[in-house]
C-alpha cells in the first residue's frame, strides 16, 4: 500500500471467486487436506466441498493448468493424519510443472518451486505416492512422448526446503501416455512398479528401485482403443498383503482390473488357490515379471462392462480404518468410474460369488454436457465428485445410514470461457455475467443460510440465458418494475430479457426479502419461467396458468439425447440450485430482440433512469461504428449516434444522464449531449471529439459525482478529462504510466464535498489497482492500494464495476466486481480505512 492520505488508504478482501473447471481429464486432484485442486485458465483453484466456495486461486502458469496432484492424495489421507503442511504439483500445456506448499494452521499458501524444464509439450498426466511422512516418489507424463519419474523429499521441520530430484525420463515414442499409476511392489521393499497407458491401447509396466532406473517388465494388452486412467491399490488389504491390484479403464467402454501376486504366495495357500478357481472370477493368467529378487505373476481378475461411453477415469476408495481406535486400515473393494456417457459407477465385487457388480449409478440430465471427464473419492469415501463437458462439478454425498442413499451436494460453479462483461442488480442484491461459453449467469450472495459464523457465501442462483452465440456484453436495466437485462453476443441483434416469477421467488428467499422488487408487486408476472428451443436461439415462456399442464414425466426418459430437449420446471429454490437445476429450470423468457446493427454487438449500456439502452457493434467503418440509442419499453429505435470509424468498445452515461460517452479502438473518444425533448423524443449532440490515446481505448468512466471521466488505453496510460462549461474537453491529468495494457476503469465517489473517489483500474496481465482520485480545481491522484497477485486475475481483466451501497448505507464499505480472461469472476470488500 501506498498514499499519503489516510483516507486513500484502504484494505481489500476477497468475497467470492467463480471460475468453471478447465475441460480436461486429469485436471481435478481430491487431497488428503480435504480440498480439491483444479485447473482454471491459468490459474489453479482451491475449493473447500463443505463450503462450495472457492478459496482462493494460485497465480505462476504462463499457459492452461491442465493436471494438478495432491501429495498426499485422498488415497494417502491414512498416512496424513500428522501432516502441518500438504504440497499440490500443477502442470500446464507449456510442460511447466510447480510445486505448492499448504500450510494447514493458517492456511496460507506458497509456491516452492518450479520444475526443472523436462517436458517440451504440454503434461497429461501427473500422479503420486507417499513412501514416508517425508519422502514421495511422483511422475508426469506429456505429450512430447516423456515420462519422468520424480523423487521429493519434503521438509521434516517447519520453513524446510524441499529437495527435488529426478530419478528417470522414459522416452515411449510418438504415441504418448496419457495415464500413470505408481505403486511399491507387496512383499518387496524399496522396488517400485509404474503403469502407463495411452495411444497404443497397451498397458507398459516398469519397474524400479527408489534411487532410480525404471526398467520396463511387461505390456499388458486386452483393451481395444486408447487408455484413458490408470490406479493401483494399496496392498493393506489383511488377508492378501502379497497383491496388488490395478484397474484400467479405455475408450473401449471397458474397465479392467489386473491382479498382481508375488509368485509362491498362491501355493502356499491351498484353500484360497481352490477356492478362486472355483469361482467365476477365475484367472485368466497373464505375464510373469522380475523386480529384484521377486517375481509377480500378473493375471485379469474381472472386465467391468456398463458404461456406454468413453471411460475417462477409474479411481479405488481411499483406505478406511476397521477399528474403533481408528489405527488399522484395509483398503475397500471399491471403484469408482466417470464417463462421458454423463454418469459415475461404484463397483464392488458381491460377497458370495466374487463377480464385481455396479452398486451405485450417479449422473447428469443436462441435455448440453457431453459427459464427464473424471470423478474422484473424498479422502472419507463417502462423497464422489465429478467435473465435466460444461466445466461444472457435480458432488454427491452418501448421507444413507443402514443403506447408500447418495444425494447431490452443492458445488462451486463459473464460466469455462473469458467472462466478458459484468452487472449490477439495480439494489446490488446478485450480479450478472456474460461469458464466451455461450451462458448468462446470476451470482449472489444466499442470506438465508447464514451460518453461526455469519459468513454469507455466494452461489450461482441463475442462468438466464444459455445460447449458441458467444456473448460479449450485458446491461441491467435501472429504474423501477421487474429486473431486466439486455445481452449482446456475436449476432446482430439485442435481445432483452424478464425476470420470471419463479426467479423473483428465488431472489426473496435468497436476499431475506430484501428484494428491489417486493412480492406485492409479482401478481402482474404471469411469466413463471422459459424453455430452451432445441434449434433456436430464442428462450419462449412458460406462462403461470399452463403449467398444470405439463405432462407428467416417467423415470426412463431422464437420460436424454441431444436431440429431445426436456421441458423445464421452473420451481422456487429454497437453497441454491446445483448444476442440472441451472442447466434447465432457471432461465430467463426473451421478451424482445433490437434489430439494426449490422455486425455482432460488442458494447451496451443503460441510462441511470432506466429509460434508454445504448448498443454498438464490431466496426470497421464509420457507418457500422455508430452508437443505436433504444427507448426502454417500447423497444424503438430513437437515435443513431455518428462519431467514431472502428469499434466502439465501451459506452457509458454521466450520473446526471445528460452526457454519453464513447471509445473507440480508432484511438479517440466522444462525448454526446442527450435531451428529452418529448415523451419518445431525443435529441443529441456531438459536443466533443478528441484523440486521447497512442493505441486503442479500452476503457472509460465517469466520476459520479461531477462531469469528469477516465479513459484507459493499450498504451498503458490512464487520463482524466474534463467537460468544460464552454462545451469542450481538457485533459486534467495523466496517471503514472501502468506495466500493462489498461483494459478496465470503474471510478466510485466517496465523498462528496471533497470531489474524492476511487478509480478502479484493471490491466491486461490481470493485476488490478485502486486510485484515490480528488478533483477541485485541480485534480490530484495517489495509488491507494495495489492487489495482491492471489487476489487478482492471471490474464486480462475484461470489466471492473462498483456496487454502489443502498441510500441508507454509508459509504464506509463497497464492492467491486471483476471478470476476466481466466474465466473467474471475483467480487472483493473495499473498506476505505
Amino acid at each position: 500500500m501506498s498514499g499519503n492520505k489516510e483516507e486513500s488508504e484502504v484494505e481489500v478482501k476477497s468475497v467470492f471467486t467463480g471460475a468453471g473447471c478447465n475441460r480436461v481429464v486429469n485436471n481435478v486432484s481430491w487431497g488428503a487436506s480435504d480440498l480439491v485442486s483444479f485447473g482454471a485458465q491459468n490459474a489453479v483453484a482451491i475449493f473447500c466441498p463443505k463450503t462450495a466456495q472457492i478459496l482462493t486461486t494460485l497465480p505462476g502458469h504462463k499457459a492452461s493448468v491442465n493436471s494438478t496432484h495432491w501429495i498426499p492424495s485422498t488415497k494417502f489421507a491414512f498416512k496424513a493424519k500428522q501432516l502441518d503442511r500438504h504440497y499440490l504439483l500443477s502442470g500446464d500445456t507449456n510442460g511447466t510443472i510447480i510445486l505448492w506448499e499448504l500450510t494447514l494452521a493458517d492456511r496460507k499458501w506458497r509456491q516452492v518451486l518450479q520444475m526443472p524444464q523436462s517436458h517440451k509439450k504440454g503434461v497429461t498426466c501427473i500422479t503420486g505416492i507417499m513412501v514416508s511422512e517425508t519422502d514421495a516418489i511422483f511422475a508426469s507424463t506429456s505429450s512430447d512422448g516423456s515420462v519422468s519419474v520424480w523423487e521429493l523429499v519434503l521438509p521434516s521441520t517447519a520453513g524446510g526446503e524441499c529437495k527435488l530430484s529426478c530419478l528417470e525420463t522414459l522416452f515411449v515414442g510418438s504415441k504418448p501416455m496419457v495415464a500413470l499409476s505408481l505403486a511399491e511392489l507387496p512383499g518387496n521393499s524399496g522396488h517400485m512398479v509404474l503403469a502407463m497407458g495411452g495411444l497404443d491401447n497397451k498397458i507398459h509396466l516398469y519397474c524400479g528401485e527408489r534411487t532410480g532406473k525404471f526398467l520396463h517388465a511387461c505390456d499388458l494388452k486386452a483393451h481395444t482403443d486408447w487408455i484413458r486412467s490408470l490406479d493401483f491399490s494399496l496392498p493393506i488389504c489383511n488377508d492378501e498383503a502379497n497383491s496388488i491390484l490395478l484397474v484400467s479403464s479405455s475408450q473401449d467402454k471397458g474397465i479392467r482390473i489386473w491382479k498382481m501376486t508375488l509368485r509362491g504366495s498362491l501355493t502356499n495357500n491351498q484353500g484360497t488357490y481352490r477356492k478362486e478357481e472355483i469361482s467365476l472370477a477365475s484367472y485368466i493368467e497373464g505375464p510373469v515379471f522380475v523386480a529384484g529378487s521377486s517375481s509377480y505373476q500378473i493375471s485379469l481378475e474381472s472386465l467391468l462392462i456398463g458404461h456406454e461411453d468413453w471411460v475417462y477415469s477409474v479411481e479405488w476408495q481411499p483406505p478406511s480404518t476397521t477399528s474403533v481406535e481408528g489405527t488399522t486400515y484395509h483398503q475397500p473393494q471399491s471403484i469408482l468410474s466417470a464417463s462421458m456417457d454423463k454418469t459415475m459407477m461404484i463397483w464392488q465385487p458381491e460377497r458370495t460369488t466374487g463377480i464385481w457388480m455396479n452398486v451405485v449409478t450417479v449422473g447428469e440430465l443436462s441435455h448440453s454436457a457431453l459427459g464427464f471427464y473424471g470423478g474422484h473419492w473424498s479422502p472419507d469415501g463417502n462423497a464422489i465428485l465429478a467435473h465435466g463437458y460444461g466445466g461444472a462439478f457435480h458432488l454427491w454425498k452418501n448421507v444413507g445410514v443402514d443403506v447408500d442413499h447418495w444425494q447431490p451436494q452443492k458445488v462451486p460453479s463459473g464460466h469455462f470461457a473469458a467472462v466478458t462483461d459484468i452487472a449490477w442488480a439495480r439494489s446490488g442484491e446478485y450480479m450478472v455475467t456474460v461469458s464466451h461459453d455461450q451462458t448468462t449467469r446470476i451470482f449472489a450472495p444466499w442470506k438465508n443460510n447464514v451460518s453461526l459464523t455469519d459468513e454469507e457465501y455466494w452461489h450461482e442462483i441463475a442462468r438466464p440465458q444459455i445460447h449458441g452465440h458467444d456473448i460479449n456484453c450485458v446491461v441491467i436495466i435501472q429504474g423501477g418494475g421487474n429486473h431486466r437485462f439486455v445481452g449482446g453476443a456475436d449476432e446482430k441483434v439485442a435481445r432483452v430479457f424478464e425476470a420470471p416469477l419463479s426467479f423473483l421467488k428465488t431472489l426473496n428467499l435468497a436476499t431475506c426479502q430484501k428484494s428491489s422488487f417486493p412480492e406485492n408487486l409479482q401478481f402482474d408476472v404471469q411469466i413463471l419461467g422459459a424453455n430452451m428451443s432445441a434449434l433456436g436461439l430464442s428462450q419462449k415462456p412458460i406462462y403461470v396458468n399452463t403449467v398444470l399442464e405439463t405432462p407428467e414425466r416417467n423415470g426412463n426418459d431422464g437420460l436424454d439425447t441431444l436431440e429431445s430437449i426436456p421441458d423445464a420446471v421452473p420451481v422456487v429454490f429454497t437453497e441454491p440450485p446445483i448444476e442440472d437445476q441451472l442447466a434447465y429450470h432457471t432461465l430467463w423468457p426473451e421478451s424482445h430482440k433490437l434489430y439494426g446493427h449490422g455486425n455482432e454487438l460488442f458494447s451496451l449500456s443503460c441510462d441511470h433512469e432506466g429509460k434508454l439502452v445504448a448498443s454498438s457493434c464490431k466496426a470497421q467503418s464509420a457507418m457500422a461504428a455508430e452508437i443505436w440509442l433504444w427507448q426502454v419499453g417500447s423497444w424503438k429505435a430513437v437515435g443513431r449516434l455518428q462519431s467514431h470509424s472502428l469499434t466502439v468498445t465501451q459506452m457509458e452515461f454521466s450520473r446526471d444522464d445528460s452526457m454519453l460517452l464513447a471509445v473507440s479502438r480508432d484511438r479517440q473518444f466522444s462525448v454526446f449531449t442527450i435531451k428529452r425533448t418529448g415523451t419518445d423524443e431525443i435529441s443529441h449532440q456531438l459536443l466533443a471529439r478528441q484523440e486521447a490515446h497512442k493505441r486503442i481505448i479500452w476503457s472509460c468512466s465517469w466520476n459520479p459525482f461531477g462531469h469528469q471521466f477516465a479513459t484507459g488505453s493499450r498504451d498503458k496510460t490512464v487520463k482524466i478529462w474534463a467537460v468544460e462549461q464552454e462545451s469542450s474537453v481538457k485533459q486534467l491529468m495523466t496517471l503514472p504510466q501502468f506495466n500493462s495494457s489498461v483494459t478496465a476503469l470503474s471510478w466510485i465517489g466517496v465523498d462528496r464535498q471533497r470531489n474524492h473517489g476511487l478509480l478502479a483500474v484493471g490491466m491486461e496481465n490481470g493485476l488490478i489497482e485502486l486510485w484515490g482520485l480528488t478533483i477541485n480545481k485541480t485534480a490530484a491522484a495517489n495509488l491507494a492500494v495495489r492487489l495482491d497477485t492471489s487476489l487478482c486475475h492471471v490474464s486480462s481483466v475484461n470489466r471492473l464495476s462498483w456496487r454502489y451501497p443502498e441510500k441508507s448505507e454509508e459509504c464506509r464499505r463497497v464492492q467491486l466486481a471483476s471478470c476476466g480472461a481466466d474465466h473467474c469472476v471475483r467480487v472483493f470488500d473495499v473498506i476505505p480505512k
